[in-house]
C-alpha cells in the first residue's frame, strides 16, 4: 500500500512538472550555451543563466521572484553584438495561449553586483496573437498565439540584439505569460548573463523602460485575462512598454518630428 502510494505521489510531481517549463539552453551569435537545470542543480554548476528553484509558475506580478524566476547569479556569461541573434530553448512547454517577452537591462558594473533593480529593463522583442492564423480562446489547436509554436518540447524562440545598443553587461530576460486558465495568469521568467561587444553608443529612453516587477498589475486587462470569454473582441495587447529596436527606433523617431 505504501509502495502503491509513493508510486502516486511520483506520478503526481510528474505530471506538475510537465505541466511547466523553463529556459534550459542558448544559442547566442551562434555558440550554444546550456542554461540552469531546476531539477539538476549538480549538472549545471557552470551556466551564463541566473539559477532558479523550479519550473512552477509565479502566479502574482509583484513578486520578487517575477525579475528572474528568484535567480541571483551565475558563474559564466555569454557574449554577443549588436545584430546577432539569441535562440532560448525551453525543454518542455504546454499552453498554447499567452504572449512572449524578451527583455534587457544594462548593468551599472559587474555582473556579481547586478540585480537588475529600478526601471531599467527594456523589451527587444515580444509576441501576442494573430487573428489570421487561428483561433483566440482556450482550444489548443489551431492556436493563433506565438506561444504555441513552443509547445512539444526542445523549441525555440529567436531575437535579435538591437542595431546600435551600447556594450556592457546585460541581463537577458526570456518571460512566457501563459493565459490558458480564465483570470489565473502564469509568468515564466528566466535569466542570463550577456557581455555586449562593439562601438555602439544607443540606449533607449524612459519611455521604453519599466521595473520588473511593477511592468504591469494583478488588474491589468490583459493580465486578468477570461480566455474563456467567447464574447470579448480577438484582440490582446502584450503588457509593458513598447520593444526598442535600436537604431531603426532612432530613425522612426527622427522621420515622425521631420
Amino acid at each position: 500500500m505504501l509502495f502503491t502510494s509513493a508510486l502516486g505521489a511520483i506520478a503526481l510531481l510528474a505530471a506538475e512538472v510537465t505541466a511547466h517549463g523553463a529556459v534550459t539552453s542558448y544559442v547566442i551569435a551562434g555558440k550554444k550555451y546550456e542554461g540552469y537545470q531546476g531539477f539538476s542543480p549538480g549538472n549545471s554548476k557552470n551556466v551564463i543563466q541566473r539559477q532558479w528553484n523550479d519550473y512552477n509558475p509565479i502566479t502574482n506580478p509583484s513578486d520578487a521572484k517575477m525579475r528572474c524566476n528568484g535567480g541571483t547569479s551565475a558563474s559564466l556569461s555569454a557574449t554577443a553584438a549588436p545584430g546577432d541573434k539569441i535562440s532560448a530553448f525551453w525543454q518542455q512547454w504546454t499552453h498554447s495561449q499567452g504572449p512572449i517577452l524578451v527583455w534587457m537591462y544594462k548593468c551599472p558594473g559587474a555582473f556579481s553586483s547586478c540585480d537588475g533593480s529600478g526601471s531599467g529593463w527594456f523589451k527587444i522583442d515580444e509576441a501576442g496573437f494573430k487573428p489570421a492564423n487561428g483561433v483566440f480562446l482556450d482550444t489548443e489547436r489551431p492556436s493563433g498565439w506565438d506561444i504555441a509554436k513552443l509547445v512539444g518540447g526542445n523549441k525555440e524562440w529567436t531575437s535579435t540584439i538591437p542595431q546600435g545598443l551600447a556594450p556592457g553587461n546585460y541581463l537577458l530576460r526570456h518571460e512566457l505569460i501563459a493565459l490558458h486558465q480564465a483570470n489565473a495568469p502564469q509568468f515564466y521568467p528566466e535569466c542570463a548573463q550577456l557581455e555586449i561587444t562593439g562601438s555602439g553608443t544607443l540606449q533607449p529612453d524612459a519611455s521604453y523602460k519599466a521595473a520588473i516587477p511593477g511592468y504591469c498589475k494583478a488588474s491589468d486587462s490583459n493580465i486578468k485575462f477570461n480566455i474563456n470569454d467567447h464574447s470579448g473582441p480577438q484582440t490582446y495587447k502584450v503588457p509593458g512598454p513598447p520593444v526598442w529596436k535600436g537604431a531603426s527606433s532612432f530613425k522612426r523617431a527622427e522621420e515622425f518630428t521631420a
